[in-house]
């Protein structure tokens, strides 16, 4: 049992790095695999090569053709329906001409076992031609249950390719017409490789990487066990960088200077980015790297890495004996290695991971304690769009049904545009205006608002509301007692010693007297009052309600505003 700094070494902390994938990965795996140590494969999977995708394509072909017995029988066998040999060879045998389709049919009837297959696969026969693959996979792997059953055969490693199944399944869908039997040969055709990404779901399983997909990934211990290889030499037909043309050359015998100068720029090019790798490789570990090596017949080149490495180490490290039998059994090696060790300052992750499981801090403060409350309200104070309910108001029967918001919009409207015209112009103008046909009035109600619009303008006790200095629909932004406030103020009128708000009201009927006034309007106007306060201050700021109905302007008193600030 490997240990680091007093505790067993668990899988997850393993990285194992390759410079290529080749048939060196797939031995990995299954040594790994015979000693039952948990792997979580390569990190780049050709689709069509893993089992769980060859057995969905395999159910696939079934549906498309089931007149195929060897397909049937893969399926039989395979995680779907798990049938077992013996019950397989005495459906198969002796058949003679007869389809293995019709005589797992004919056997259904008596056989608790086999009726459920059947029953099954008919029914994903009956719906095969008439649903999108998509759908019809997605059936498969979750009501019919078929994902637990690829995990429970196969292990948490078909999950990747499953999902990328269904995900290339539902692409195809979108420039394809959905045809099993389409998508099935675009799959296949296509050679579709899947990059699993070992950073963003580290599970406790050895990671088998090559070293350009580990860019950006650490793990206490690394393994580089591909260090003897060189990269293959480049090919007789290459291309040249510095000409932009194809050069090639049938046998070395008849290569001319050009050729072998631009061969050996792109051998060099190539070793560059050997070495580069090599720099990645030898930083991904956090506290063990072991640099191994395989020989094949050939010695190895004084340019691969295990010879650069070891000639880097040979001044500084030291020489020991090992002998990994006793480690891994009778498949081990022994030899003379090479040990660089040096002390380390802070410690290891496992040991704050253990303090912070002891003092229960596994995370950071902020992911633990609860955020700071709210503001109340959470959304800025808009006083002229409140939360408290509006006054009660004459029943919709009583004004002949009219929308009194949409007369209110309106008539606000209109007190906000009018007053820039001249006065000859302001009743043509109203006409034109109430006449869209988007407010849909009839020619009665729009010589109402008209009317009653004009009447407030033309009031000699209005004019200053109107006239030189009064601003329309002024934007108001400010912090009232810890509270942001956002409003739009109807009428404003600013001079050097007096502020005048004015907010206009369509209520029907409206108040007599202030006191009567809603107490959600006087909360209004008393942030309005404060805001202003605080922008002009030392000025005396008067607040009043315009009542369209009527007209009638009624002044508020500061005394009765004080009572409402939020």
């Amino acid at each position: 049992m490997l240990e680091a700094r007093g505790r067993p070494v668990r899988p997850g902390d393993v990285m194992v790095l390759v410079r290529r994938r080749n048939e060196f990965v797939g031995e990995l795996l299954r040594a790994l695999k015979q000693r039952d140590i948990p792997v979580a494969g390569a990190d780049r999977l050709i689709l069509t090569e893993q089992l769980a995708v060859q057995d969905l394509v395999a159910l696939g072909r079934f549906l498309l053709l089931p007149e195929d017995d060897l397909t049937l029988a893969t399926v039989l066998k395979g995680p779907f329906f798990g049938i077992d040999e013996e019950t397989l060879f005495d459906l198969a045998y002796g058949r003679g001409s007869e389809r293995l389709w019709h005589r797992l049919r004919a056997r259904a009837g008596g056989d608790p076992k086999l009726r459920p297959v059947a029953e099954r696969l008919s029914a994903l026969l009956a719906r095969a031609d008439f649903v999108p693959p998509y759908e019809l996979y997605a059936e498969i792997l979750g009501a019919e249950g078929g994902r637990r059953a690829l995990l429970e055969r196969l292990g948490i490693e078909a999950e990747d390719p499953v999902e990328e199944f269904l995900g290339l399944a539902l692409a195809y869908e979108r420039d394809h017409a959905p045809s099993l039997q389409g998508f099935l040969r675009w799959l296949v055709a296509g050679d579709t490789g899947v990059k699993r990404d070992f950073g963003a779901r580290q599970r406790d399983e050895v990671r088998i990487l090559t070293v350009h997909g580990a860019k950006g990934l650490e793990a206490p211990i690394v393994f580089l066990p591909d260090t003897m290889q060189l990269p293959n030499p480049p090919d007789p037909l290459l291309w040249s960088e510095r000409e932009q043309l194809p050069l090639w050359c049938p046998r070395r015998d008849l290569a001319v200077p050009f050729y072998t100068a631009e061969k050996q720029a792109l051998r060099a090019r190539q070793l560059q980015e050997y070495r580069r790798l090599l720099y990645v490789a030898l930083t991904r570990a956090q506290d063990r790297l072991y640099i191994c090596g395989w020989q094949t017949r050939d010695p190895p080149k004084e340019i691969c890495w295990h010879t650069l490495c070891s000639t880097g180490l040979a001044g500084i490290a030291t020489a020991f004996d090992f002998d990994t039998t006793v480690l891994i059994g009778r498949d081990g090696w022994s030899g003379e290695g090479l040990r660089l060790a040096g002390a380390q300052t802070a410690s290891p992750v496992w040991e704050r991971r253990a303090e912070a499981a002891r003092t229960g801090r596994l995370l950071p403060s902020w992911v633990t304690d609860p955020p700071p409350s709210e503001p109340d309200p959470p959304r800025p104070l808009a006083p002229s769009r409140p939360s408290g309910a509006e006054p009660p108001a004459l029943s919709p029967l009583a004004t002949t049904g009219r929308d009194r918001f949409k007369r209110g919009l309106l008539v606000h409207r209109l007190l906000q545009s009018l007053p820039e015209l001249p006065a000859a112009e302001r009743d043509i103008a109203a006409q034109r205006f109430l006449a869209l046909p988007t407010h849909g009035l009839p020619a009665d109600e729009q010589d109402e608002i008209r009317h009653q619009t004009l009447v407030v303008l033309s009031q000699p006790e209005f004019a200053p509301l109107f006239g030189p200095g009064s601003h329309a629909e002024v934007p108001l932004v400010g912090l009232i007692g810890g509270h942001a406030v956002s409003a739009q103020l109807d009428r404003l009128i600013v001079t050097d010693d007096r502020i005048l708000i004015v907010d206009y009201k369509t209520l029907r009927p409206p108040p007599a007297v202030e006191e009567d006034v809603a107490p959600l309007y006087l909360r209004q106007l008393a942030i309005y009052r404060a805001a202003l306060a605080r922008i002009y201050p030392g000025r005396e700021i008067r607040c009043a309600l315009l009542w369209t109905e009527g007209p009638r302007l009624m002044p508020i008193s500061p005394e009765i505003l004080a009572g409402y600030l939020p």
